[in-house]
């Protein structure tokens, strides 16, 4: 009896490790395949517990979500032979569930290494040999992520359909120290370049502004300075005019002091009421006139010869019997027509 109780203990522990080998669990976005003698079968299983034949059949856990593959420390030849190494290069992709079967079956469960990593190698140096240093470091750099991951994703496309490159991230390249500080030096310079250059903006609008200033200030000058010399003007007419009324009533005095006859004093000052003058001094008051009047009649207002003037004048003599007041009222017709 205790034979067939060791018996039946070796068979249940036995049970218990095959029951517990056959067992496995597949984890959320991992997709399982099934090894049997090195075989891979073409079943492939979800997330979840699945049951498999103990210590015959194998499995491994295939992922399908996005990860990140880093290809670190990439040697690269420039064409101009300057080797430079590219500490990290990030690779985000993922495997479609369907693809997974294929995939595995070509290039086993460890597919990255042969148709990410080695490839990442692969055309890395090949975009570096037909580029010179100053194209991979500065002039190109910011397409080589872009340029990579198409390239990838070409290559990909017809070699293992099903998985897809999502993004590529190039960190920048080591460089030898002697080159790493020429290039230093040379942004250096090129900021202060740029530096000088709105340095040099800067000071040409300060002096386009000052110049607008200054052409204001001058404008300004010029109006107030127009104004005064206007003003001065007027001054100097008014003053005018006023002397010649001065000197007119003098010289009438003059000579009625002096007994000279009314009538050859009229005649005097007649011979400044020419037509021409009277015809000038005519429009002149009619361009003055704020008010206009039209009719037939009209014309009548205004003195039409120096004949009219000398009759009107003349009867103004003696209907007022004042000669002084005479000479006055034909000097008044000559200069305010």
């Amino acid at each position: 009896m205790a034979q067939w109780g060791a018996i039946l203990s070796i068979i249940a522990a036995l049970g218990g490790a095959a029951l517990l080998a056959s067992v496995h669990k597949i984890d959320e976005g991992h997709t399982g395949v099934y090894y049997r003698g090195g075989a891979l079968l073409t079943s492939t299983s979800g997330p979840g517990f699945h049951l498999m034949l103990p210590f015959i059949t194998t499995y491994k856990s295939v992922q399908t979500t996005l990860q990140t593959d880093e290809v670190k420390n990439v040697p690269c030849g420039t064409s101009g032979g300057v080797m430079i190494y590219f500490d990290r290069i990030e690779v985000v992709n993922y495997l479609v569930p369907s693809a997974v079967y294929d995939i595995v079956r070509n290039f086993t469960a460890d597919y990255d290494k042969a148709l990410i990593f080695n490839k990442v190698h692969h055309e890395l140096n090949q975009f570096c040999s037909v580029h010179s240093l100053q194209e991979v470091y500065i002039g190109l750099f910011d397409q080589i992520d872009e340029n990579l991951k198409l390239t990838l994703q070409e290559d990909l496309t017809c070699m293992a359909p099903g998985l897809i490159i999502q993004a590529v991230r190039v960190t920048k390249p080591n460089i030898p120290e002697s080159i790493r500080r020429n290039y230093e030096l040379m942004e250096s310079e090129k900021t202060k370049l740029l530096i000088s250059q709105q340095t040099q903006k800067v000071v040409e609008k300060e002096a386009e502004t000052e110049r607008i200033k200054a052409v204001i200030e001058a404008e300004k000058v010029a109006q107030v300075a127009e104004i005064k010399f206007g003003q001065k003007v007027m001054e100097k007419e008014t003053e005018k005019k006023i002397s010649e009324i001065e000197d007119t009533a003098y010289i009438v005095k003059f000579f009625l002091q002096h007994g000279v006859p009314c009538l050859t004093l009229i005649l005097i000052l007649q011979l400044k009421l020419t037509p021409e003058y009277l015809q000038l001094m005519k429009f002149k008051a009619i361009a003055a006139n704020s008010k206009i009047y039209f009719g037939s009649d009209i014309p009548n207002m205004f003195v039409d010869s120096a004949g009219n003037s000398v009759k009107a004048s003349a009867e103004g003599s003696e209907t007022h019997g004042d000669c002084a007041d005479c000479c006055l009222f034909v000097f008044k017709s000559s200069t305010c027509v």
